[in-house]
């Protein structure tokens, strides 16, 4: 999905240039009306991210040169999308809950209860129509940040990392009803 682009410092500030090919991003707006996605893993990215995220750079993004399009948010992706995205969360806690939190594994937990609050707030942003372009501030967005206190709060103790992911799980759903 991603055509090049860089990392430039102009002036002082830093600035992120994408090269998108408009073909992939035509075919992108067209699943995404059709409320069609796919995720895919990219670094720093913790969730991974939407396909769809292409759109969301024409939509919300600058454009240097020409003009082009400024989609919506499909109402199709906004009932596709949170169910895929908090089913992964689901999955992602029901791991850290079987094979890490029994065995004090402090790290592991941590790690997957922040990529499950990341999947949630994908959850919570796709079904308020918002579109993601990367994750800086997406638990804030999604007005999740108190995850960092779980997170924070961890230890080696089973019980206690049993609830930190049944903390995770609850606070995430609470936001999506």
């Amino acid at each position: 999905m991603f055509n090049g682009g860089a990392w430039l410092t102009i002036a002082g500030r830093s600035v992120d240039v994408h090269y998108r090919d408009l073909a992939v991003v035509e075919e992108q707006l067209t699943r995404a009306e059709c409320g069609e996605f796919h995720i895919e893993p990219l670094m720093f990215h913790l969730a991974g991210i939407p396909s769809c995220l292409v759109v969301g750079e024409l939509a919300v993004n600058r454009v240097l040169f020409g003009s082009l399009p400024r989609p919506a948010y499909p109402e199709a992706l906004r009932r596709s999308a949170p169910p895929v995205w908090s089913g992964r969360a689901a999955l992602t806690l029901g791991y850290a809950e079987r094979n890490h939190a029994p065995y004090g594994r402090s790290a592991q937990c941590a790690g997957l209860l922040a990529v499950a609050a990341s999947e949630y707030a994908h959850a919570i942003l796709a079904a308020r129509g918002e579109w993601v372009t990367n994750e800086k501030q997406l638990l804030d967005r999604a007005g999740i940040r108190e995850v960092d206190g779980i997170i924070a709060g961890l230890t080696v103790d089973p019980v206690a990392l049993a609830g930190a992911v049944n903390a995770v799980r609850a606070f995430g759903s609470s936001m999506l009803r």
